[in-house]
């Protein structure tokens, strides 16, 4: 397994050329995240780069309060009819020159993420949303976040997904979730979409998964 900076990279990497190969058209397709579709997807994907930067360039005295598993513990399925983070996302999206404009600022800003994160020790301390994380945790949120995304603009779309080290990190956050190992027949593509609640369980899954489904999904 890779180093987290390593794994960040490769994960940007393949997202970036993922985004820098849809053309206008299939930016507007839909994506496996309900009601978004690439172009507000990359959007979002940029914006959380650009996040990404601040947060390595924002050190912390303070002591660690989250890792790269309570991060997503926050996190609450949304009120139905509530698309403003939607709504937003698409307007401000709709300024960037479509998908080829979206693409090319993702592009130039995971580059500069990946040689930033290298710059740093792992158990370094940042900042980012009110939270103090090691380097390590951080980068593995972005890993995770950039991950489930990149099967969500796969999901419609004859395009590579991520790499297996990227959904091997995205299973292990996931089981830690869970309190528990998942199903072991689900391989990490298929845990990533069932867990955060993209694919729908099966009778077959509430039943192996028993109590633990109680806390599906497990982010969104």
């Amino acid at each position: 397994m890779p180093g987290s900076a390593a794994l960040l990279r490769i994960t940007y990497d393949d997202l970036s050329s993922l985004l820098s190969s849809l053309t206008d058209q299939e930016g507007w397709q839909p994506t496996g995240c309900a009601g978004w579709t690439p172009v507000d997807l990359g959007f979002h994907l940029l914006g959380d780069a650009r996040r990404a930067l601040v947060a390595l360039a924002t050190p912390a005295a303070g002591p660690v309060d989250t890792d790269a598993v309570s991060y997503w513990t926050a996190w609450r399925p949304p009120v139905p009819g509530d698309d403003e983070e939607l709504w937003s996302t698409r307007i401000a999206a709709s300024t960037q020159g479509g998908m080829a404009g979206v693409a090319a600022r993702y592009a130039e800003t995971a580059a500069a993420v990946g040689v930033a994160a290298g710059r740093l020790d792992a158990d370094d301390r940042v900042r980012t949303q009110r939270r103090v994380l090691t380097v390590a945790d951080l980068l593995s949120t972005l890993v995770v976040e950039a991950a489930v995304h990149h099967l969500d603009l796969v999901a419609q779309l004859d395009r590579p997904g991520p790499a297996q080290e990227a959904l091997a990190e995205v299973r292990r956050v996931l089981e830690e979730l869970a309190g528990g190992p998942l199903p072991d027949r689900w391989d990490d593509a298929t845990a990533a979409r069932r867990a955060t609640g993209r694919d729908r369980l099966t009778a077959a899954d509430r039943l192996e998964l028993g109590p633990a489904v109680s806390r599906f999904p497990l982010f969104g």
